[in-house]
């Protein structure tokens, strides 16, 4: 049994599409990214499978239970950290907890248990009883990811969890991040690549509402060759001189004799340049392929729809 799984989901926003035909199958814990641009429809994705918003089409089934037909049943299994925390500020750290936590409807017994262990996991013990306004950035984020686990859910879906963060915050949150998805699967988004890279293992990549892109983040970067080459002369030629030759498709400076330069066959263009390069004095120093880097192949997969 997979532990979320979406079917043809769809939704309008008046006569527009905000997401179109979303299908994923996701059956085992861990940390997945859904990468997309802003606007993408990564949000409104989030909203519907976490349940705060009804799909115009589709369905989501966590954990075996279809979230339209018993609604209450399968969000026990959903934990959810909105972009914007739902915090109140007035509530010490403790009052916030047990008030999340009776949300989630779970018995009142299991629940004074339950808050010392997030306080304890999310390292804001010593914060317990100070109030919500009184916390740094980084320590709210905190408070929000104990919130969505509190139930201990099977699935934790994060939107933006980094986003705002200083350095330190940003380790500290993707180390509790990287811990959680020990025991669950949790689907964050974010519009950064690198942060999807430090995070996680498997990549769904979404543009205008559909999904372009489903698989580990490896056959990600992978999806694009190289069509790059750096080259280095102590004697450089003009710029149009590298543009002019066959299979070049374009050619940049980056700092004075070096030029990344486009191509379609690396074989032939190597071939050129080391011949022009003896037969007009060029003085060719270096040749090497550029590997892609995740913003290249992100541009490529999202241009190729």
């Amino acid at each position: 049994m997979s532990i979320l799984t979406t079917e043809n989901l769809s939704h309008k926003y008046g006569a527009g599409w905000a997401i179109r035909d979303i299908n994923v199958d996701i059956p085992k814990v861990g940390a997945y990214g859904l990468l997309g641009a802003n606007g993408a429809g990564k949000s409104t994705l989030m909203n519907i499978i976490c349940g705060a918003l009804k799909p115009t089409d589709g369905r989501v089934i966590v954990n075996g239970v279809d979230l339209r037909k018993q609604p209450q049943r399968a969000k026990t299994s959903i934990g959810f950290l909105p972009q914007i925390l739902p915090l109140y500020l007035d509530l010490s750290v403790e009052e916030y907890l047990y008030y999340t936590a009776s949300l989630r409807l779970m018995e009142t017994k299991l629940i004074p248990k339950a808050v010392e262990e997030v306080l304890e996991r999310c390292q804001i013990m010593h914060f317990r009883r100070r109030l919500l306004k009184n916390l740094s950035g980084g320590y709210r984020q905190r408070v929000g990811i104990a919130q969505a686990i509190i139930h201990k859910p099977l699935l934790v879906v994060m939107d933006e969890p980094t986003n705002g963060l200083d350095p330190n915050q940003l380790i500290e949150t993707r180390r509790l991040i990287k811990e959680v998805a020990e025991q669950s699967l949790v689907l964050l988004s974010s519009h950064i690549l690198t942060e999807i890279a430090q995070l996680c293992d498997e990549i769904i990549l979404i543009d205008k509402g559909e999904v372009l892109f489903s698989d580990r983040t490896s056959v990600f970067q992978q999806q694009i060759q190289s069509t790059y080459l750096q080259v280095i002369f102590d004697n450089p030629p003009h710029l149009e001189q590298l543009a002019q030759l066959p299979g070049v498709n374009s050619v940049e400076i980056e700092t004075k004799g070096t030029f990344k330069i486009s191509y379609d066959n690396l074989d032939i263009l190597s071939q050129q340049l080391m011949e022009l390069s003896i037969q007009k004095g060029w003085k060719l120093k270096s040749m090497r392929p550029i590997e892609n880097n995740m913003d290249e192949v992100f541009r490529e997969l999202t241009n190729k729809k």
